[in-house]
């Protein structure tokens, strides 16, 4: 289905050049002029290559019309009706989705075959790819890419970075990290060579998802200086954007290296943040990371367990954090003797579906190791070893963390 509907799109323009061309009674050569070939032009009509903007420009000047005739912008404003009604079903949070893909391929696909080469062609494209890649359809990098194309002609930068982001990803949740890197470093370099001026908020944009995968291959030195460099870059410019994810990754980071004096620089960061914008979540993230600081860090199992009980109910009112709730809860619970109750808690734990990164699936994959060992304090040898085989197996080839080293002992110990 969707290649023969990229052969129409290609058809579309190739034909339009050539019935244009012989209304007016021109031969390949007359067209082609001095600034293309009569092959490179035959090639255009014959669908067999992609014209660039600066050529169609040519064409469209040799055939004395104006470029939009041939990029077909009279059809521009049922792209924009089309558009109108695609995007808000595209920006549904993630955990609210229903039927809203569905809908989005239904809007688009039918007008696939009228996409030119303008701003409404190229987010139609754009969202219609992301979908695909949302319904696990591979034909979504034929969309993304003309998406892509058009960005570049129509030098829409922040676009184009968003696109270089997404690719990235792509392989990011597959999970292959060190190719995501590999794409997200390729597309920075294409976007920062191509582009004389990145504006503020596509710059912290490329650091903070170069920081998230730099952390994903185990590059602490390189994530933490990205990091750093975003955020001083966005207090030098005065754009706040994204900032608050940038202390969230700093804090962690720090956390992972012991450094407790950073932990605390970073939250209370956050805390101020939370308190200039009157937003809830960030101070919940900032508690979560104390209890997380008190079980898998300093092992102050009393104080994490009393911590939780203060700050459950504003826990429970932010969803997205329950299982962390019930993974806290059950380590602090171990950690008091309290084994039954303990087990209980961290069976609850569901990973979320779009939870992707190593880091955090190794804080939920210890609560794994936490089982095991609550089943051996039980003297349930065999279901002890089968949850430390399983923390094991999970972690085995993400980089080394504290929670990869306590999960490995915690297999020793109990295999």
């Amino acid at each position: 289905m969707n290649q023969k509907v990229e052969v129409c799109l290609i058809d579309t323009l190739g034909e339009r050049i050539r019935t244009l061309r012989k209304q007016r009674k021109m031969t390949l050569e007359a067209l082609a002029g001095d600034q293309l070939t009569k092959g490179m032009l035959s090639l255009i009509e014959n669908n067999k290559a992609n014209p660039s903007m600066e050529s169609l420009t040519y064409i469209a000047r040799r055939l004395e019309i104006d470029p939009s005739e041939l990029l077909e912008d009279n059809n521009r404003d049922e792209l924009k009706s089309i558009l109108d009604k695609v995007d808000p079903l595209y920006h549904v949070p993630f955990d609210e989705v229903t039927d809203e893909n569905e809908q989005i391929i239904q809007l688009i696909e039918p007008i696939l075959p009228k996409l030119g080469r303008n701003y409404e062609s190229a987010r139609l494209l754009e969202m219609y790819g992301r979908t695909l890649h949302f319904l696990k359809f591979d034909s979504w990098v034929t969309y993304v890419d003309r998406a892509a194309d058009i960005y570049d002609e129509l030098n829409i930068m922040y676009r184009r970075a968003r696109i270089g982001i997404f690719r990235a990803l792509a392989k990011f949740v597959i999970p292959d990290y060190p190719a995501a890197l590999a794409t997200m470093l390729e597309e920075r370099q294409y976007i920062e060579s191509t582009h004389a001026y990145i504006e503020p908020m596509t710059r912290i944009d490329l650091d903070y998802h170069e920081a998230i995968l730099q952390f994903a291959v185990g590059d602490s030195k390189a994530a933490t200086e990205v990091v750093e460099r975003a955020i001083g870059y966005s207090k030098e410019q005065r754009v706040f954007y994204n900032v608050d994810y940038l202390y969230r990754l700093a804090a962690v980071q720090a956390l992972m290296m012991y450094d407790e004096e950073r932990v605390d620089f970073y939250c209370k960061k956050l805390i101020h943040y939370a308190e200039f914008t009157d937003e809830k979540e960030p101070l919940i993230f900032t508690k979560f990371l104390e209890f997380h600081q008190l079980t898998s860090y300093r092992h102050d199992y009393a104080k994490a367990l009393s911590l939780i009980k203060t700050y459950e109910k504003d826990f429970k009112d932010q969803l997205q954090y329950n299982p962390h709730l019930y993974l806290e809860t059950g380590k602090a619970l171990y950690g008091v003797g309290r084994i039954e109750e303990a087990i209980q808690s961290l069976l609850k734990v569901e990973i979320p579906e779009f939870t992707k990164h190593p880091v955090d699936l190794s804080i939920f994959y210890e609560g794994e190791a936490y089982l095991a060992k609550c089943y051996a304090a039980m003297g349930e040898n065999e279901e002890a070893r089968k949850w430390a085989l399983l923390a094991k197996d999970h972690i085995s080839l993400f980089p080394d963390s504290p929670y990869k080293t306590f999960i490995q002992q915690t297999y020793e110990e109990l295999t």
